[in-house]
């Protein structure tokens, strides 16, 4: 059975489970889910708890099995935690993970906890994870989009009693506030808790929020990508920026930043040869969120665009390598700001197809 982690407390109430699988790479969120469980537990009166962390290809899993049928002389319910850091028991453990997810059934003495990264496709269809949702409760952990970070935050500063003004003031506060946070939801949590320490419940200032609130936000080089494809130019910006300033590597960004434009390239020469638009997205292996931005960017794109952004992209690759080139800075990053600019400027539609020439020249 599967649960999304905002419906674990109703769930609890209708009693625990002998099995729970938490998976996600979201570290805040994870943590929270499973200390919700390990508190419901222990009021109902598991009173041990017992942790075992998967490191190696010798991980001795017998001693896991042999816990979760073995109680202490002085407890008469037990929590067995599981942590695979991994996502990837291998044979040995796969099996292991079937037979603890049969051994969990019907056990009320024992409840069994697992934690796992974020899984792949082949993860989630393998037989041991399988086991794990067919015995028990899964809970796949999703991170917070950035366009669901200010309702995240209004919703953390509620639970503490405060809240931002209302209308468009207080959306105002919670962009600025996401700004600073993006990408680093722990760090956003601690920063939420710093308000509560600071400033009384009721209603926050954007100035309050403005002086107390650090730059603490971490930016995800594939999180680029769907920015400058949605055309978010200011967010591209900040992010190239961030990306900069954690010492990201120039040539992996120019990579990413490429690879769209080849992969907005392969499709529109799929379409040319009579592919609809769904099926040459399938070809190409393009899915879920960034099928609908391919989808309103490439009505956008004339060939000669693609061709001009193309050369463009073969221009900063030329940069990153140590290169020079006409017309470009010969700085890495300079050079990456403009291709993202270009490419971020045809995707907003601020851009016409009809004007494209200009990328060849700015």
């Amino acid at each position: 059975m599967q649960l999304a982690p905002h419906q674990l407390a109703a769930h609890l109430q209708r009693g625990l489970k002998s099995l729970y699988t938490v998976h996600g790479d979201e570290p805040l969120l994870v943590q929270e889910a499973a200390d919700t469980l390990r508190a419901f537990a222990r009021g109902q009166g598991f009173s041990e708890r017992s942790s075992h962390t998967v490191a190696g290809a010798h991980f001795d899993w017998s001693e896991v099995l042999a816990a979760g049928g073995s109680l202490s002389l002085f407890a008469d319910k037990q929590i067995l935690e599981l942590r695979i850091p991994s996502g990837k028991p291998g044979k040995e453990g796969g099996a292991a993970l079937q037979q603890l997810a049969e051994q969990a059934r019907g056990n009320d003495s024992t409840l069994t906890l697992v934690m796992l990264p974020r899984l792949d496709k082949l993860g989630k269809s393998s037989a041991w994870f399988g086991a794990l949702e067919s015995f028990g409760i899964t809970l796949a952990v999703e991170p917070v989009e950035r366009n669901a970070l200010p309702a995240w935050i209004a919703q953390r500063l509620a639970l503490q009693g405060q809240r931002v003004a209302a209308g468009e003031a207080g959306q105002h506060s919670l962009q600025f506030f996401a700004d600073r946070v993006e990408g680093n939801l722990l760090a956003a949590h601690q920063e939420i808790q710093k308000l509560a320490l600071l400033y009384p419940p009721g209603e926050l200032t954007f100035e309050q929020i403005e002086s107390a609130v650090l730059n603490v936000a971490r930016y995800d080089v594939f999180k680029l990508s769907d920015a400058v494809l949605a055309g978010q130019m200011i967010r591209v910006q900040r992010m190239l920026d961030g990306l900069q300033a954690e010492g990201e590597a120039a040539v992996l960004v120019h990579y990413t930043l490429a690879e769209d434009i080849r992969a907005l390239k392969r499709v529109k020469d799929a379409m040319n040869r009579g592919s609809p638009l769904p099926l040459a997205l399938r070809e190409q292996r393009v899915w879920g969120a960034r099928e609908r931005l391919f989808e309103r960017v490439l009505p956008r794109l004339s060939d000669a665009t693609l061709a001009q952004l193309l050369q463009a992209a073969h221009q900063v690759d030329g940069i990153v390598k140590g290169l020079k080139q006409p017309d470009w800075p010969t700085d890495n990053w300079q050079a990456l700001h403009r291709l993202a600019q270009r490419l971020c400027a045809v995707c907003s539609g601020n851009v016409k197809p009809a004007a494209a020439p200009f990328l060849a020249r700015r």
